[in-house]
C-alpha cells in the first residue's frame, strides 16, 4: 500500500510506483503549507489588520492568492498520483 506522507516499504507493482508515490507525498505537502499560508495571510488581512502596515497587509493579500493557487496545484498533483494507484474515488 501507498503511504501518504513518506516512502512507503512496499509500493504495488506499477510502473513508476515510486514517482507516483512521490507526487503524492508533494501534492500532501504542497496542500498542506499553501493551507498554513492561507490561514495566516487571512489573519494578518482580514483578523488582525490594525496591528500591521499597508504593505504587509497587501502582501497578505498576494499570498492569499498565490496560496489558493498552490493548494490547487498540489491537490491535481495528488489525484494525479492517487489514480495512477488506481483510486477511483477523490
Amino acid at each position: 500500500m501507498y503511504s501518504q506522507f513518506s516512502i512507503a516499504n512496499q509500493l504495488p507493482e506499477i510502473d513508476n510506483a515510486l514517482n507516483f508515490q512521490k507526487c503524492l507525498i508533494v501534492g500532501n505537502y504542497m496542500m498542506l503549507i499553501s493551507l498554513v499560508i492561507i490561514s495566516l495571510s487571512i489573519a494578518i488581512t482580514f483578523v488582525f489588520d490594525g496591528h500591521f502596515g499597508m504593505a504587509i497587509q497587501i502582501s497578505g493579500h498576494i499570498a492569499t492568492i498565490i496560496s489558493a493557487g498552490a493548494l490547487k496545484l498540489g491537490y491535481v498533483i495528488r489525484c494525479v498520483a492517487l489514480h495512477a494507484f488506481g483510486k477511483r474515488d477523490f
